[in-house]
């Protein structure tokens, strides 16, 4: 009958308008404000820049999708920041005291993010990049955060981030990997694939009224015969050693590079492949192929020793009676 259709679409409209609807929709609403994420299990950490530790409280924070895992590796316990955009955690770094967590993400119009780690809530949020971002890193200052996009961005923004203001940008011509400030905060190093350069913030200082960022300042390292490694990792140097820029290549070389930003001497690391490093005043350490880490004095390169090696995973400790 002509009627027919009319009336099935009133039954139709009726039905989702009834009470048991709405009661599963509340209830639905209820369940996901009462479920809380409690562990996480695995890493989806790909590179250095989205692995960072708080050297002050010990406190390791990770990437595992749009979460970040802050680890208490004494407690063995573990706390949570889910990222509101829902977006997949690609960097993250910690301010210097450790009170800040500065975090990219990928896909279309990415931000950076600054979380307060004890309340685990956002605190700003910057948007200046078109696509992912692959590194983020906070001066020892506090006052500036720099954030590197990946392959198909390429921009490399300096942030007051207080003032939520790029006050500095240029562009990088090859794939970023690494990024590191100096200790005096005056400019930091990012390295890639065949790329070594140094930046430089005076023109920061000076643009406090101006709300366009001015052109960055960078100068290529000197690499010499070398030109053609892909750098993986790089660390300023601290102490006596603040002048000296250390690099880690893929193929297992340790590099430094000294104030006139000319590579001055270089250790093979005896690995297949090198991946990290990190360093304090009187130690260098750089992560190897198989688990090995091997460190070396700041001053001169020479070799300390290689650190013994995680067990595999399922074995028993207590059963081991030989060092290997």
């Amino acid at each position: 009958m002509p009627g027919d259709g009319f009336t099935i679409k009133r039954r139709i409209r009726n039905l989702l308008r009834s009470p048991s609807t709405k009661i599963k929709k509340n209830s639905r609403e209820n369940l996901s404000s009462k479920v809380t994420l409690e562990k996480v299990l695995g890493i989806t950490t790909s590179g250095n820049s989205s692995l960072a530790c708080d050297p002050r409280s010990g406190l390791v924070a990770y990437a595992a999708g749009c979460v970040v895992v802050l680890l208490n590796p004494r407690k063995n316990r573990q706390h949570h920041i889910i990222n509101t955009s829902r977006k997949t955690i690609t960097a993250l770094s910690f301010s210097p005291d450790g009170k800040y967590l500065v975090t990219g993400e990928s896909g279309h119009l990415p931000a950076v993010r600054l979380w307060d780690v004890a309340e685990r809530r956002q605190v700003a949020e910057l948007q200046k990049h078109k696509y992912g971002v692959s590194c983020v890193a906070f001066s020892p200052s506090g006052k500036y955060i720099v954030s590197v996009g990946n392959q198909h961005d390429m921009m490399v923004n300096v942030w007051a981030w207080k003032k939520d203001v790029v006050v500095a940008a240029n562009k990088v011509s090859s794939k970023v990997t690494g990024v590191s400030f100096s200790e005096d905060s005056s400019y930091f190093v990012t390295v890639g694939n065949r790329h070594v350069k140094f930046w430089y913030l005076e023109h920061c200082k000076a643009n406090k009224v101006s709300s366009s960022p001015v052109p960055l300042l960078g100068r290529s390292g000197l690499i010499g015969e070398l030109r053609n490694n892909f750098f993986c990792d790089v660390a300023c140097g601290r102490g006596s050693k603040c002048d000296s820029t250390f690099c880690i290549t893929s193929s297992g070389l340790l590099c430094e590079f000294n104030s006139k930003r000319m590579l001055d001497k270089w250790v093979d690391l005896q690995t297949g492949v090198a991946q990290s490093l990190s360093l304090s005043e009187e130690m260098i350490f750089c992560g190897c192929a198989d688990g090995t880490v091997r460190a070396f004095r700041p001053a001169d390169l020479s070799f300390i020793c290689t650190l013994p090696r995680p067990h595999p995973l399922g074995s028993d400790v207590s059963a081991v009676t030989e060092a290997r």
